[in-house]
């Protein structure tokens, strides 16, 4: 476990008292006799993106009665937010950010090393970036490289969005922060170096990563979903080699790079082990006094807490972890 400092530290004990609901029994049920939707609809919202592929490609088996959305995790974020949907994978950044959230599922998008579709690609040194492009479909991973950019690398960049429509060759910034299907190619252009953010998260704390996460908002009935969304996980992992035939054609990609991609690459279960609140307090992770601030965290699923003390400072001591997190592009 490397050294992480205050901020980081900070993220972690967050996370780790927020995902109390998400640690609890959803471990614990069993999936194998989901009843859900056989009765009453929701609208749920998944990302459109190869890597939710195993999670909704039996869905409407198991909850025959709701209806399915694909689309870009930002905006399934805003249609969660705005009451259009009621269930959706969201960026696991917005769970965070918004209250009157649960998580319902032990079903995710996650990683333990390399990810391969989260990826920055730098025109010059990172420690030198001034100007940052960040996709517009992306909430977490955005927030994750203004961590690891401030954290790591002590810079700030000013931030613009790129369009989803967009390349690399669309702006001039010194970075671009590419995510998704796309990010799998190595778009035009030389970069002085290309980040993957799964493995340098992974390298840089020893800890995986949760990128989308299913949320549900807490005013709706959702009695049963976690079966069927657990279900139509383990269902859609045993039919990867099928999906990555189906898809791999469409997205440019080789059968077994996309196979090793939803297999390797990617993991689809919450079973880190987590330390309790207690524990983290035990380690100052954070002071008292920053114990109740609600800010916006990367989705790290807390494999562990490191015992030392941190030994290096935040980069620039005036700006705090909400400002250097909640600003968007």
């Amino acid at each position: 476990m490397h050294d992480l400092s205050p901020a980081v530290r900070e993220l972690h004990y967050r996370m780790l008292v927020e995902c109390r609901d998400f640690t609890g029994n959803t471990m614990n049920r069993l999936p194998d006799t989901p009843d859900f939707g056989r009765t009453r609809k929701l609208r749920i919202g998944a990302v459109s993106y190869l890597n939710s592929r195993p999670l909704v490609q039996t869905l409407a088996s198991h909850a025959p009665k709701a209806s399915l959305t694909l689309d870009y995790p930002s905006r399934l974020a805003d249609q969660l937010a705005a009451g259009q949907l009621d269930v959706a994978l969201i960026p696991s950044v917005e769970y965070f950010r918004r209250p009157g959230y649960e998580v319902i599922s032990d079903a995710c998008v996650a990683a333990r090393g390399e990810v391969l579709s989260v990826k920055l690609f730098c025109r010059v040194h990172p420690g030198q970036i001034r100007r940052l492009a960040l996709d517009e479909g992306s909430r977490t991973s955005a927030a994750l490289t203004k961590v690891i950019l401030a954290e790591h690398y002590g810079v700030f960049p000013e931030t613009e969005p790129l369009n989803m429509q967009c390349t690399t060759a669309d702006t001039q910034a010194d970075a671009v922060l590419l995510i998704g299907d796309r990010a799998m190619h190595k778009p035009p252009g030389e970069f002085a170096e290309i980040i993957d953010l799964g493995q340098f998260w992974n390298n840089w704390t020893g800890l995986p990563f949760v990128f989308a996460m299913w949320v549900a908002r807490q005013d709706v009935d959702t009695e049963g979903i976690d079966e069927a969304l657990a279900a139509a996980r383990d269902e859609g992992l045993r039919m990867a080699a099928e999906i990555a035939r189906t898809e791999a054609p469409r997205l440019g990609l080789d059968q077994q790079t996309a196979y090793r991609y939803l297999t390797r690459n990617l993991h689809y279960h919450d079973r880190e082990q987590r330390h309790t609140p207690a524990h983290a307090g035990r380690h100052r992770v954070v002071p008292g006094e920053l114990q109740s601030i609600q800010v916006e965290a990367p989705g790290a699923v807390l494999a562990g807490l490191a015992g030392q003390e941190p030994v290096v400072d935040h980069p620039d001591p005036t700006v705090g972890v909400e400002e250097l997190l909640t600003a968007r592009p």
